[in-house]
């Protein structure tokens, strides 16, 4: 295993952390489930939050398995950045996450539609700028569930996502 460096000036701790949200971004749009953990995330003491259901997920099992439900729910996801935001330890993307909802979700049976969703995700690195120890994701559950049952339209422009 190599050595993490741990002199990286600020700058290039965050050109370093936005490489690697942006692999992990690329892997997630190119429906790569398989390669998203081990190519950009670390492999101890990793976790993840999704906020909207108050679940944190501890180690590259759970998440894992919350990336292959993601992937059967969302098979054809997209997702859109419209805003970024860095600092050394952590990188801010804001966007829209779309996708048609294949898979039973929260106990909402797969219904065929077309969702799309704001969303913010914080993800969080250690002293090693490379690899994720951490993803937090925030969205409006309300939104979605009711966008798979079919009681409101997935819209893709929010005033907000102009990339202003």
């Amino acid at each position: 295993m190599t050595a993490v460096k741990l002199t990286w000036t600020d700058q290039e701790r965050v050109e370093l952390q936005r490489k690697c949200v942006d692999e992990h971004m690329a892997l997630e749009n190119g429906h790569h489930v398989d390669r998203v953990l081990p190519e950009t995330f670390a492999t101890d003491d990793v976790w993840y939050d999704i906020v909207p259901t108050a679940e944190h997920l501890d180690g590259l099992g759970e998440i894992q398995k919350f990336y292959d439900d993601l992937f059967a729910t969302l098979p054809d996801i997209k997702i859109r950045v419209t805003h970024e935001y860095d600092v050394p330890g952590c990188c801010v993307r804001e966007g829209v996450t779309s996708g048609t909802h294949s898979a039973e979700f929260l106990g909402i049976p797969a219904s065929g539609n077309f969702v799309a969703f704001p969303f913010v995700a914080m993800y969080i690195f250690g002293d090693d700028p490379t690899r994720l120890v951490a993803e937090r994701a925030y969205w409006d559950n309300d939104m979605l569930m009711r966008q798979f049952k079919g009681e409101l339209e997935a819209r893709l422009d929010y005033p907000w996502n102009t990339g202003q």
